[in-house]
């Protein structure tokens, strides 16, 4: 029995020849599994490629690989495709000086529900953010459920894959942004000033934002809740923060 999880929304890849030509071909692979201790020409080829890109690169079993694959002739080696093309964080900020507007970027941190992520994109489009920005290790890629879920966002608007996530808010700091991160123990978000250029830095529900990336936002903002369990949904959290700065801004 196939295993099933958010990959399988993926475009799979399989073989050596199909493998090494998405990559030559310059298609965007997540991930890549390779049979561990194969050492041949061509997997030693389609390695070195994937050390190019941004692709995980996943030294497997030949029961694992026997899972991962939907044909069982993987030849070595299986690849998940993302189902649309990222963005760079440069193509956000482009985006926001061609609006005239201040950058509004929306910065996930561990979201591994593929339907999450597809509603924070539907959100993001419609609350004018000028892109989603997600890590490379421990998060959905944008899948087919993602993309469904978007109900056709991600058509417009800008998603990035960033290998670290801390370093990548250091460097958009130095660009003139501050963050601030959804937490049940932050400030009301009615109290703070949400203008100017932002990133909404937003976690997954187990475990919130994670330390690292705390550090890096400059404020905290909390959502009043007057019921009887202590968190909401990511994409739900995410969608009030996010019009609050919409409201926000709009009285400018």
């Amino acid at each position: 029995m196939k295993e099933k999880n958010a990959e399988s929304n993926l475009t799979v890849i399989e073989g050596r020849n199909a493998v090494l030509e998405a990559f030559r071909s310059g298609k965007t692979i997540d991930k890549l599994y390779v049979l561990d201790g194969c050492q041949d020409g061509p997997i030693r080829t389609i390695i070195r490629e994937a050390k190019k890109t941004d692709a995980i690169l996943n030294f497997v079993s030949k029961e694992r690989l026997a899972q991962v694959s939907e044909t069982g002739k993987h030849q070595g080696v299986v690849a998940y495709a993302a189902a649309y093309k990222y963005s760079e964080v440069e193509d956000m900020l482009a985006l926001a000086e061609s609006r005239k507007e201040p950058p509004f970027l929306i910065l996930l941190d561990n979201i591994e529900d593929p339907h999450n992520l597809g509603a924070i994109i539907r959100t993001a489009n419609l609350a004018g953010a000028h892109g989603v920005i997600i890590p490379k290790r421990r998060a959905v890629g944008l899948t087919a459920t993602v993309a469904r879920t978007s109900a056709g966002a991600l058509h417009y608007t800008p998603v990035a894959k960033v290998t670290n996530l801390a370093k990548t808010m250091e460097e958009l700091k130095q660009k003139g942004l501050w963050f601030v991160c959804a937490d049940m123990g932050g400030t009301q978000m009615y109290d703070l000033d949400l203008k100017g250029p932002i990133g909404l830095v937003i976690g997954n529900e187990g475990e919130g934002v994670s330390r690292l990336v705390k550090e890096h936002c400059d404020f905290t903002a909390s959502i009043p809740m007057k019921g009887d369990i202590d968190s909401l949904n990511a994409s739900v959290a995410a969608g009030v923060l996010a019009y609050e700065i919409v409201r926000q801004r709009m009285s400018v």
